[in-house]
């Protein structure tokens, strides 16, 4: 059996950031009809709206700007590159069973990607595995809970039982926003330092 983590002693994490209605005000229309306009609390503007396959190019800067720590969080393991290949596989979705949602910089050219989220729908145990990824400079202001949000309730409009994924135990910022959600942790024993976590839908 599969041990529980417990979360009752909160004084492991970080102090949990403000709830995401506290970091973010109600997002008005983007100029562009690809997306929303979502403004974090410093006043920075970015885009939010679903990856497309022109944002290869972007997708591989924004790879390029995190530092082996973000990567090993975001892929579990090293990389020193995005290959192209992967990187067209991860903007060219198939909407049947998956999600990805974009946070674009537009204030700059070309527009710069600084978050993804997105799920796989694993459609015979009607559930999908998420991952969220924020670039360094734009964490700890609320994106990275804005992007889970939107995953928790495109999944429930896809009538999932369940969303989950694995994390890093040393991740401690997903781990708190997590349980902010309402996901539950077990250890995985064949998987040190690593977490599952999962949300009943």
């Amino acid at each position: 059996m599969i041990p529980a983590f417990d979360f009752a002693d909160s004084s492991k994490y970080a102090p949990i950031p403000p709830r995401s209605r506290e970091r973010f005000a109600h997002p008005r229309p983007a100029s562009s009809v690809l997306g929303e306009a979502v403004h974090t609390r410093d006043g920075r503007e970015l885009v939010l709206r679903m990856i497309e396959p022109g944002d290869v190019a972007a997708m591989q800067r924004c790879f390029a700007r995190l530092s082996p720590q973000d990567i090993r969080r975001r892929f579990l393991h090293a990389m020193s590159e995005l290959p192209a290949p992967m990187a067209q596989r991860l903007c060219r979705i198939d909407p049947a069973i998956e999600t990805a949602y974009v946070l674009m910089d537009e204030s700059v050219t070309p527009a710069e990607m600084r978050g993804v989220g997105r799920i796989y729908v694993d459609e015979a145990a009607n559930s999908a595995e998420f991952s969220v990824l924020v670039e360094q400079d734009w964490a700890r202001i609320g994106l990275g809970a804005l992007l889970m949000q939107r995953l928790v309730d495109d999944s429930r409009r896809r009538g999932l039982a369940e969303l989950w994924g694995y994390v890093l135990q040393e991740n401690r910022p997903m781990l708190e926003l997590c349980k902010e959600l309402g996901f539950t942790q077990r250890l995985m024993l064949d998987e040190p330092g690593t977490a599952q976590i999962a949300l009943r839908l």
